[in-house]
């Protein structure tokens, strides 16, 4: 891993989407405090002990996997909002949308003797053949040390300018070592995946995925987070989940804004947010006018 692509938390977020946008990842350390980790692990060890392994090829026959992160743990939903992050998701993902939105929360728990898992693209969700604008932006955090012999992320420097034939070699395929508390951040585009977990010790990430607000999302957090519990949630993690336009006219509830649903007296954030839809729709005439094929 590259030294180019090693920052702390608090770097300039506009050098560390540069380092995304060549060589679609970097990792930013030290990102959590030992209070926020010991949170976390409290918060998400119960249900990551309840969770069998997935027991596939793809998914790991000794990884756990936890999803619906936000409706189990506080933490996980400040580590969703976490500036650093958002900050870099501004820069990657805004140039291609009005807004963009959380679209997946997990945990992959791998415990030794599990392995290797095939590299992927995330944005494989979507019928959009790569190379393609960044369409996910993913993070994983480091709940422990991350390593090559635990099962530290495996990544491809550049694959995300690759079309869909090319596949790596093996020395171009390098594994993401962090201490705990730090997280990477990577376009969908990117390949990936886990490392064999060779170690006596298990590996644990939790997986954050911010997505394009004119994507469907992979997780439905209306009907996992619906309204009497995502009104629980602060506010801009509500619009985060999709409680808000996904772009002009995406989304609308009763013709409006679709936080009111959320508010008790409605009003002020309606008007804001219709200010925001003007906005967004001169953005998207932008991008179209910018994305017009030549003549």
């Amino acid at each position: 891993m590259s030294d180019n692509n090693i920052f702390p938390a608090d770097a300039d977020p506009d050098q560390v989407a540069a380092a995304v946008s060549r060589d679609g990842y970097a990792v930013l350390t030290g990102a959590l405090d030992t209070r926020q980790l010991a949170q976390l692990s409290a918060e998400l060890k119960p249900h990551i002990e309840a969770t069998e392994p997935a027991g596939t090829a793809f998914l790991g026959g000794r990884t756990r996997r936890v999803v619906n992160l936000l409706a189990r743990s506080d933490a996980v939903q400040a580590l969703a909002i976490h500036p650093a992050v958002l900050a870099i998701a501004d820069r990657i993902l805004l140039p291609h949308c009005a807004r963009y939105q959380l679209g997946y929360t997990g945990v992959m728990h791998l415990e030794p003797g599990e392995g290797a898992q095939q590299l992927h693209r995330d944005d494989r969700c979507y019928p959009i053949a790569p190379p393609c604008p960044p369409l996910i932006l993913a993070t994983m955090w480091a709940l422990t040390d991350f390593v090559a012999e635990n099962g530290g992320t495996r990544v491809v420097p550049g694959s995300h300018l690759w079309d869909e034939a090319r596949r790596p070699s093996e020395g171009e395929v390098v594994a993401t070592e962090m201490g705990a508390g730090s997280v990477v951040v990577y376009t969908g585009g990117v390949l990936h995946g886990g490392g064999a977990n060779q170690s006596k010790r298990p590996r644990t990430g939790v997986a954050l995925h911010y997505a394009l607000g004119w994507l469907r999302q992979v997780e439905n957090h209306y009907l996992s987070l619906p309204p009497q519990r995502a009104r629980q949630l602060p506010e801009a993690l509500q619009r985060l989940i999709g409680y808000d336009y996904g772009g002009p006219f995406l989304g609308l509830v009763e013709g409006g804004d679709p936080h009111r649903v959320l508010e008790d007296a409605g009003g002020g954030a309606a008007a804001r947010t219709t200010d925001e839809l003007e906005a967004a729709q001169a953005r998207i005439q932008k991008l179209r006018v910018s994305n017009r094929p030549p003549h």
